[in-house]
């Protein structure tokens, strides 16, 4: 090489090295410029005194106020400090407006929640707030405001540097209460019901008969526990009892079906926080007969999809000092974006949600006019639609109208014209133009924000209650104890009755006026509990109540059963009085009900492969069926259960229909399991009569090759923490090679599984073992007798700025289930605190 090559090559490599360190001193920078101020004083203009913010170790913020302007206000400011990206992209989901921020790629997702019309609801709640409720909110929209002021671009998150290539520009605007308003109905949509099983239930009509569906969508089984047990205060066994669907209609009806599936499809990137597969949460409260303190222990974990910045934030509110007219002393969980906590405690109770799942939805088949479409009948006669006209503001590009055609029932989700024709023995004389209509509870105004003030105030049960009145929706199991030893439940939300003996499960005709909401199930008559004499409540999105005997229809399928049963056997099992320890291993529980129950089968059916066999006892043989991250049988169970589900049921389901091995599915295959000629053993694309042991050796042959190929010919090597993981997943980025691996954080190996009380859920629809469904959005366990002795764990950080120290710094405790302290007094928060921030006016 000459000398002079040498020195351009030198001058060259110099160059390109001096600009990687620029760049990444530059970049360093600008991901950094929105790191919060968390020291120090700060002027804020709009308050009425000071505020002090204490931040621990795990950048959890406690605010001190002497006046609830104020600490709502500084709620609002902290959230902005922390995750205003993630607040400003919810605040445009829920509006339909995410063209605006993201530009042409999201115009479906927007025009769906347009024809919703979520924010055309929230206005009308607005206009309805009682004082103090809008007070609040509009404190809490200062504070966010103020910290924007001033600041733009990457000074507030670092998602808006990226944000610029796709749209140059951008700048958020004020944020107002009709955005925390619009949120809270995208929760809503998310905890919906049923909906999308209704639409699936009609789509396979086409191919199954009733009888068979219903095998598919089996009842609640006979010996999994109820929430609450004694209805007398408020059973009604008058009511009437559902009927039966009418097949002929919902299979002409299969292209409107799959164009609405297709649409609820599309909306998964967008709005997820609950997925299908692994639908839940757990809570519990026991009673101080049967603690070691003698006073109340609660639990919850609500179950949810994880992505990064996550659902939740940790915060104390504190007045100081409280009175009547700050009345306010809490810590627990809320979500950005919210004023308020949603669940945790204050000095006198505590409380946890879990999701009731009830059938709040109902799809209406609509006869719309072939001569006019903008009528619709009803009871023979045409009826004018509501027309509303939506503009869609397009980053980057031109706006877009869209036009909006309500019936009574709701907004017509999708049109559907030039149907199949009916068969000739179809007994329902239809035109040619179809439309469904979507009725939801919330899709009417309701105020359940007053609710939620009303848990953070509440000193008892009696006002805890005359807070949840107000709770229409999402209808949660609210779980409940107190300082003076008491525990209670309470089941809130607008329930519909439903006319015509309709059960929810299918659409409906809606020109006929048969099946028209009657109202709602009354307060009054909505299941409660309080110091149940068996001393315990358990909350784990089983069946409320045995409808039969209660008289009203709440939901038409539940989660089956199987977590609230191990949580009701660990409690009555306890071999002494419960306490924290106790239960944060009960949180961690990965025992399974379903290995109970399958593996003896399994263990019997003969093999005609003796490594198989051997493989067989040596591994499941030996299993403790617990979903442990270095057990080999938990991997393998996984495996064949996996197997067992595709070879049993994909031949007798159409074409993206694939089991995802949830509770339901559990339950479908427990009640086949004694039959071994039933015909779902059967696998309809070969000759032969296959039954149920053939299967089962299959599955298993097949899991044993799945489980060698991608851990080894070593059985002792295997473990289901090399294939059960997770990885946060930013809600945006992950869809930018490159850029989402400055967001993403991961993977992370977890214990646990499907339909377990650790429920780290995981798909069988999917070909690996990933947490893919929802998992424990935080878990927290409160000490009644000591407030001091309650505990929690979070699965990333405070923070939502990539590389900041509270960004990911939970996800390994929480992986692990190692517990932090949900701090509470003041002079330990001082005490522990990291960071001392000073508002002042």
């Amino acid at each position: 090489m000459s000398p002079k090559l040498r020195r351009v090559l030198i001058i060259s490599g110099g160059v390109l090295l001096a600009l990687l360190v620029i760049g990444t001193v530059w970049f360093r920078q600008v991901r950094q410029a929105p790191y919060p101020q968390v020291d120090g004083t700060l002027q804020l203009p709009g308050l009425l005194a000071p505020v002090d913010i204490y931040r621990d170790a795990n950048g959890v913020p406690h605010i001190y106020a002497s006046n609830e302007h104020d600490l709502f206000m500084a709620q609002g400011f902290v959230h902005a400090q922390d995750r205003f990206w993630q607040m400003d992209f919810q605040r445009h989901t829920s509006a339909g407006r995410l063209s605006e921020l993201m530009g042409k790629n999201t115009i479906s997702t927007d025009t769906f929640l347009r024809t919703l019309g979520w924010e055309r609801v929230a206005r009308q709640e607005l206009a309805a707030l009682d004082p103090t409720t809008r007070a609040s909110l509009e404190a809490y929209a200062e504070g966010v405001n103020a910290y924007m002021a001033g600041r733009k671009g990457t000074q507030l998150a670092l998602e808006y540097l990226f944000l610029n290539l796709l749209n140059p520009g951008y700048e958020p605007e004020p944020w107002t209460p009709l955005h925390t308003l619009t949120w809270a109905k995208a929760m809503a949509w998310d905890l919906r019901g049923n909906m999308d099983e209704e639409i699936d239930r009609a789509l396979l009509l086409a191919m199954l008969t009733p009888e068979q569906i219903a095998e598919l969508y089996p009842d609640y089984p006979a010996n999994r526990p109820y929430m609450v047990n004694d209805l007398a205060a408020f059973a009604n066994p008058e009511a009437a009892a559902p009927a039966a669907p009418s097949a002929a209609l919902h299979t002409a009806l299969t292209p409107a079906y799959e164009s609405a599936r297709a649409q609820l499809a599309g909306l998964q990137g967008a709005l997820t926080l609950l997925p299908d597969e692994g639908i839940g949460s757990n809570s519990w409260a026991v009673a101080g007969s049967r603690t070691a303190s003698g006073q109340p222990l609660l639990a919850n974990d609500p179950h949810l999809s994880a992505g990064i910045p996550h659902i939740w934030y940790q915060v104390g509110l504190h007045c100081r000092p409280k009175g009547p007219d700050c009345n306010l002393d809490l810590v627990g969980f809320s979500f950005p974006g919210v004023p308020a906590v949603i669940i945790g405690h204050n000095d006198r109770i505590a409380w946890g949600f879990t999701n009731v799942g009830p059938d709040v939805m109902d799809l209406y088949i609509e006869k719309i006019n072939p001569d006019n479409p903008y009528q619709y009948e009803f009871e023979g006669e045409w009826r004018d639609m509501e027309v509303i006209t939506e503009t869609i503001l397009v980053g980057g590009g031109d706006p877009i109208d869209l036009e909006v055609r309500l019936t009574h029932h709701g907004p017509l989700i999708n049109d559907l014209y030039g149907l199949a024709e009916f068969h000739d023995e179809t007994p329902l004389d239809l035109p040619e133009n179809y439309g469904l209509a979507l009725s939801w509870t919330a899709l009417q105004p309701n105020q359940t924000w007053r609710a939620v003030f009303g848990f953070n105030r509440a000193q008892n049960f009696e006002e805890f209650r005359a807070a949840a009145e107000h709770f229409a929706v999402p209808a949660q199991n609210l779980l409940y104890a107190d300082v003076d030893g008491n525990i209670g439940y309470q089941m809130p939300g607008w329930i519909p009755i439903r006319g015509g003996g309709a059960d929810g499960r299918y659409p409906v005709p809606g020109w006929t006026g048969e099946y028209e909401w009657e109202g709602f199930i009354p307060f009054e008559q909505l299941p409660w509990a309080y110091n149940p004499p068996e001393g315990y409540i358990v909350t784990a999105n089983n069946a409320v109540v045995d409808e039969a005997a209660y008289g009203y229809q709440i939901a038409d399928t539940w989660a089956y059963g199987d977590r609230a049963q191990r949580i009701q056997d660990m409690i009555l099992a306890a071999s002494g009085p419960l306490d924290v320890s106790d239960f944060q291993a009960m949180q961690g529980d990965s025992h399974s009900l379903l290995a109970d129950d399958l593996l003896p089968v399994l263990m019997a059916v003969p093999l005609d492969d003796p490594e198989l066999d051997s493989l067989r006892a040596n591994v499941l043989g030996v299993w403790d069926h617990r979903f442990e991250a270095d057990s080999a049988g938990a991997a393998l169970f996984a495996a064949f259960w996996k197997h067992l589900l595709l070879q049993t049921f994909v031949d007798d389901l159409p074409e993206g229909f694939t089991p995802g091995g949830s509770g339901r599915w559990a339950t479908v295959v427990r009640n086949i399991l004694p039959d071994p000629n039933s015909p779902w053993w059967d696998n309809q694309t070969t000759p032969e009569i296959e039954t149920r042991d053939q299967i089962l050796a299959s599955a298993f042959a097949a899991a044993a090759a799945e489980l060698t190929e991608l851990q080894g010919r070593e059985p002792a090597s295997w473990a289901w923490g090399r294939l059960h993981y997770i990885i946060f997943r930013h809600q945006v980025m992950n869809n930018f090679p490159v850029i989402n691996s400055i967001f993403n954080q991961g993977p992370f190996y977890t214990s646990g599984g499907s339909d377990l009380v650790n429920a780290t859920n995981w798909s069988t629809a999917n070909e690996d073992y990933r947490i893919s469904g929802s998992s424990p959005s935080f878990r927290m366990i409160v000490d009644l007798a000591d407030l001091n002795n309650s505990w929690f764990t979070h699965p990333t950080g405070q923070s939502g700025h990539p590389g900041h120290p509270h960004h990911i710094d939970l996800a390994e405790a929480w992986a692990s289930l190692v517990y932090a302290p949900l701090q509470w007094d003041l002079s330990t928060i001082q005490g522990v605190s990291t960071a001392h921030l000073r508002l002042e006016p």
